[in-house]
């Protein structure tokens, strides 16, 4: 399906440019669109997918395995489209979000090119910010399901990173501190907190949860954290926003299950749709 499939260089090819596969990707996404570029871009991770259909008006819908370098989502609740949304701003201005819905994460075995592929195709189409979501685990009990927290900082504990060779990338304030505040101009009452990204697939021990809160973290999941470091490196600014889905391994007494956070990112859909998709409205 995609026009320009056989000039594409293959992304897991060592000596293919990941960002020559990114160009790639968004002049496919200008094609099939229609819009030339976007502005900001968005990652909805579990529980977010309602916020597309709060943004404005779709302009395109694609199917992300036709866009060079994306495949087909592998974790349920996780949708398979890319679209371009344009949506109006409070003083009537537009702006072109793309709204990623196809994430590959770390666990899947694709590799961390795979993992940066769309931050870069995002910054590629003309996006200088980014709104990276989750569903994650928390560590304080004050923090019930259906909480959302603004990511301050996050723990790479996946021990690699989208960054190849000699590239060294100041994350100091990754999380951009302007959009943050931004955010609590819609929600004043949003807390912010430390992320940590573990590798998955499997769940956090007890012990790695407190070893995680020892450093600092206040969330645990896995995705986000390489993510923001690509987008780092390409010059976007980044959001970052958390649903706690539930407690951490250790802090909640109940095992764990993923069919527990497709529930409480149901059950929290509509409101945290709602929430994002006036925050998105202002960035």
């Amino acid at each position: 399906m995609t026009s320009n499939a056989a000039s594409v260089p293959d992304l897991d090819d060592p000596a293919t440019d990941p960002f020559d596969v990114a160009r790639a990707a968004a002049d496919h996404i200008a094609e099939v669109s229609g819009v030339d570029g976007h502005d900001i871009a968005l990652v909805l991770g579990s529980g977010w997918g309602g916020a597309a259909e709060l943004l404005g008006d779709v302009v395109a819908e694609i199917p992300s395995h036709e866009i060079p370098g994306f495949a087909k989502p592998t974790v349920a609740g996780h949708v398979g489209t890319t679209r371009s949304v344009c949506i109006e701003r409070a003083d009537g201005s537009t702006r072109n979000v793309l709204v990623l819905g196809s994430r590959t994460h770390l666990y899947e075995g694709r590799g961390v090119r795979r993992v940066a592929h769309a931050v870069r195709t995002a910054a590629a189409t003309g996006a200088s910010a980014l709104v990276l979501t989750n569903g994650c685990g928390g560590l304080h009990v004050s923090w019930r399901p259906g909480q959302v927290v603004l990511i301050r900082d996050h723990l790479n504990l996946t021990a690699t990173s989208p960054l190849e060779g000699a590239t060294f990338v100041d994350v100091t304030d990754l999380y951009t501190p302007r959009l943050r505040e931004l955010a609590r101009t819609v929600d004043p009452t949003l807390p912010e907190g430390v992320y940590a990204q573990f590798p998955g697939p499997h769940y956090e021990t007890p012990a790695e949860v407190r070893a995680a809160g020892i450093m600092g973290a206040d969330l645990v999941g896995m995705s986000t954290g390489l993510e923001a470091i690509a987008a780092r490196h390409c010059g976007m600014e980044v959001l970052g926003m958390s649903l706690v889905t539930n407690l951490a391994a250790g802090v909640s007494p109940q095992p764990l299950s993923h069919e527990e956070v497709l529930e409480a990112g149901a059950k929290a859909g509509p409101v945290i749709s709602d929430l994002l998709a006036r925050i998105v409205k202002l960035v």
